[in-house]
């Protein structure tokens, strides 16, 4: 399912995209300074699994590491993704707990 989808930074809409078999993950974000909120994580149900939520999650994760900016995710599904993955905890500004 993942191995054809590629992520779409939408900057203009502030969200990231993720086209899956005709239907679009999205993950809503904003932007402050050196920060990055992210918002909201809508999946269609019609492709809504596990493992394409952390897949997208990742993805996600991954883009905004090689831009070397902070990560706040007040979406309580990206919230409990970083509890689980220590590896991204360090993306999390200096003060902030999840």
């Amino acid at each position: 399912m993942m191995e054809t989808a590629e992520l779409i930074d939408n900057d203009f809409l502030r969200q990231f995209e993720l086209n899956v078999e005709n239907e679009m993950a999205i993950i809503e974000y904003s932007l402050q300074e050196r920060k990055i909120f992210l918002t909201k994580m809508i999946i269609p149900d019609a492709i809504r699994t596990e493992q394409l939520e952390l897949d997208f999650i990742d993805l996600v994760f991954s883009n905004i590491k090689e831009r070397n900016i902070s990560v706040v995710p007040t979406s309580p599904d990206i919230a409990k993704f970083v509890r689980r993955n220590r590896k991204y905890q360090r993306m999390l500004p200096v003060g902030i707990r999840i």
